[in-house]
């Protein structure tokens, strides 16, 4: 399913990086965040109820799904790595939840096999405990 998202819903905020990167740092605003609000995304139902689910935290009050990205030192990386987290999120969420596990009982067969296991193994602990000819 091809997921649209549309540029009215996005909003890119740059700012300056922190960590490594010499005079770059301080002068070039290379770190990303990426604003979805997702009251304008225009996403169905259950996709936009997984995607709050799966995003947790970064997900605000205000209903703004909130990616940060500031990982390289150029302001182009960044932007493709907040987008492609943006779209992996969306792709989690639209993809169906697995169905629900159903429980099974282990076959008389496996029973009797780690029965058996559980004797031979008490058995050599027997053999290891009682040492013939030491009184």
């Amino acid at each position: 399913m091809a997921i649209e998202i549309p540029d009215a819903a996005l909003e890119e905020i740059f700012s300056r990086a922190s960590g490594p990167g010499g005079q770059n740092v301080n002068k070039v605003e290379t770190a990303v965040q990426i604003r979805l609000d997702l009251g304008r995304a225009g996403l169905p139902e259950r996709v936009l109820a997984r995607l709050i689910a799966l995003a947790g935290r970064r997900v605000t009050n205000e209903g703004v799904l909130v990616i940060d990205a500031s990982r390289h030192r150029s302001q182009d990386r960044n932007r493709a790595e907040a987008r492609a987290k943006l779209d992996e999120l969306i792709a989690r969420a639209a993809a169906p939840p697995p169905p629900p596990r159903r429980p099974t009982r282990p076959t008389k067969a496996s029973k009797e096999r780690r029965l058996e296991g559980k004797a031979k193994r008490a058995g050599v602990k027997r053999l290891r405990r009682d040492r013939p000819g030491t009184d």
